[in-house]
């Protein structure tokens, strides 16, 4: 049986309804990211009048919140349209239907996309009118950064999908958790260097810390450093491909299990 891009679409439009049909879901979408940016804006603006300008030379803190916050959210808003099919006991029905697994995936991708423009649009907006966060500076560059950046969340959130289905509800709580342990590793407020060296070879595995380098190296130095797009790219394929292998392993190893009927709230 082929992709089908009408099963992909149906699923979407389902994803859609469910969160056109409760303002609390549009309202999470959006107050995250914009409280993260308040904090750390006014954070950033007290700084840059009070200590050295070139710590937060061109907006870097505002500038590595908002790719921090497309990394984590291309993640949450991932799992959290495969957590919607587990809350609902609806996901054995998903696959009991033609639907076929990487359909499902590249439906959760879409709708990980859709979240991440309901959420992040109204907060670059007020990065760059009130905090100082030049889009332009960044230019062709954020839009690599975006999709490297999404992609790497999409690798985090296929293997916590696979967690849950293998684990069930117990393993839901690392939807929201697992994100953070690569936080002080991808250098999202500071240099690689700061690190002590035995944490680099850990950081250097991971395909942000080379979007957030490279965010720095062009806002410091105006250059887009492609050896550092290159390097996050080739490791976001890595990433993706052992993602995938886990997942289907994880989803097999559910369906022996007989844990695919036996989630839910």
């Amino acid at each position: 049986m082929s992709f089908s891009i009408r099963r992909v679409g149906a699923l979407c439009l389902r994803y859609c309804y469910l969160i056109a049909s409760s303002w609390p879901r549009l309202l999470e979408l959006v107050y995250w990211p914009i409280l993260n940016l308040l904090t750390w804006g006014f954070l950033q603006n007290y700084a840059m009048a009070s200590t050295n300008r070139t710590l937060f030379v061109g907006g870097a803190l505002v500038s590595g919140l908002l790719l921090w916050e497309i990394l984590f959210r291309g993640q949450i808003g991932f799992s959290i349209s495969f957590l919607e099919e587990v809350w609902s006991r609806n996901l054995g029905n998903l696959l009991m239907s033609p639907l076929r697994p990487f359909e499902f995936v590249a439906a959760l991708m879409v709708m990980s996309l859709a979240r991440l423009a309901v959420g992040l649009t109204p907060t670059i907006i007020l990065a760059v009118a009130y905090f100082g966060f030049d889009l332009a500076a960044l230019g062709v560059g954020f839009v690599a950064f975006f999709a490297l950046l999404v992609v790497t969340g999409w690798a985090v959130g296929i293997v916590v999908a696979g967690l849950i289905l293998r684990h069930g509800l117990g393993a839901e709580s690392l939807a929201w958790t697992i994100m953070f342990v690569f936080w002080p590793l991808c250098c999202v407020y500071y240099p690689l260097a700061v690190l002590p060296g035995w944490l680099k070879p850990f950081a250097l595995a991971l395909p942000p810390t080379y979007v957030f380098e490279g965010m720095r190296a062009v806002l410091s130095e105006g250059v887009l450093r492609l050896d550092y797009l290159g390097a996050a790219l080739a490791l976001n394929v890595l990433w993706i491909g052992a993602a995938s292998v886990a997942f289907v392993m994880l989803l097999n190893r559910a369906r022996d299990a007989g844990s695919l009927l036996s989630g839910g709230e």
